[in-house]
């Protein structure tokens, strides 16, 4: 009414939320918010899935449980026995990465040490970076410093710093870490090998053979310099290399990962145990909802479970893509089993839509 200015009371009861024309499905111009969405919706954001959790710490890690055949875990046996690495072949989601982060968890090894493979990587990235860079420039501001003590009173007598090292500037690549673990072996997961270039497999397997390699930076060192303490890979500890030489003590636990995009050539696969990881069958893809999501959540799962099952048998599918379909439908997802498919178990060998 004129004269009476606006309430500026809130509602009492909330409004579900609307979507707009432009984000609105083809069905309608707008339509009422879904209970389970967070985006342009009412629900608050939910905990993640349980695959998804962070650790409490960066340097911790998130166990998961991980299912194995019997047969299975004596071929990673034989590979621990023989200190041979172990080369893991399977179709992607077959679990092939989370071995080794089962080993190191059973065997109480901590973290796993990771380098994914790629068409442009190097044997030397995998065993230690140089920052030749910084350590010019780090050189320079010495010098710098020190002339103008030489030329002030004042700055000549205020404490010095810590002088840079060479060790400062060198730090283990994932490969290097593990073959200078001094207390215990390091587990290391080189993934997805059979992307790398046609050499690195052989070359590679030189350095494993040998359990060690040198840093020429450092042998060219003078003789009273030859104990230098660098960085590792995941932290800020320290290694002491001794005349440029890191050797293991413990040969690391090497799991190596591929999905079979290219052959490996005799002499490599000679040094290595294999071990293929078969698709999972229906016992099996129970067992993993059950492991990961709860026992209750097999009766949600049953209807998708099947369409997995059928569908995998002539497409490329991943297991997690099963885990998040009954995630989302345990915690609330309104979407239909084909609405399902089309958000998060998506053929994976097959190009994205334009």
């Amino acid at each position: 009414m004129p004269g009476h200015s606006p309430s500026t009371e809130e509602p009492t009861t909330p409004r579900r939320a609307t979507v707009s024309h432009s984000s609105a499905p083809d069905d309608g111009p707008g339509t009422t918010a879904e209970d389970w969405w967070v985006f342009r919706g009412p629900a608050d954001l939910p905990a993640p899935p349980p695959w998804r959790s962070l650790p409490e710490s960066p340097q911790a890690s998130t166990p998961q449980p991980y299912l194995l055949g019997r047969e299975h875990v004596a071929v990673v046996n034989a590979a621990l026995h023989l200190r041979r690495p172990l080369l893991v072949t399977g179709r992607p989601g077959t679990g092939k990465s989370s071995l080794a982060h089962a080993i190191a968890e059973d065997l109480g090894l901590g973290d796993v040490l990771r380098w994914p493979v790629n068409s442009r990587s190097t044997l030397a990235d995998a065993l230690y970076r140089y920052d030749a860079v910084g350590r010019l420039r780090e050189a320079s501001l010495d010098r710098e410093t020190r002339a103008i003590r030489t030329t002030s009173r004042k700055v000549r007598h205020r404490p010095r710093g810590r002088r840079s090292d060479i060790g400062d500037f060198l730090r283990l690549g994932p490969l290097g870490t593990a073959l200078a673990a001094e207390e215990k072996p390091r587990v290391l997961l080189i993934d997805e090998l059979d992307k790398a270039d046609v050499d690195l497999p052989n070359d590679l397997l030189v350095v494993l053979e040998e359990g060690r390699f040198e840093i020429p930076e450092l042998s060219r060192l003078p003789e009273d310099q030859q104990s230098v303490d660098v960085l590792v890979t995941g932290s800020r500890r320290r290694v002491a290399v001794d005349r440029g030489t890191v050797a293991c003590a413990h040969f690391p636990i090497v799991v190596m990962t591929s999905n079979g995009e290219r052959d490996f050539p005799p002499a490599f696969l000679r040094r290595c145990v294999r071990l293929d990881l078969p698709d999972p069958d229906e016992d099996k893809l129970r067992d993993i909802v059950r492991l990961h999501l709860g026992a209750e959540a097999l009766t949600d799962a049953e209807d998708l479970i099947q369409n997995f099952l059928q569908r995998a048998s002539v497409e490329t599918l991943a297991t997690d893509q099963l885990l998040a379909a009954v995630h989302l439908r345990v915690t609330g997802a309104d979407l239909s089993q084909d609405q399902l498919t089309n958000t998060v178990m998506h053929r994976l060998d097959e190009a994205f839509p334009a």
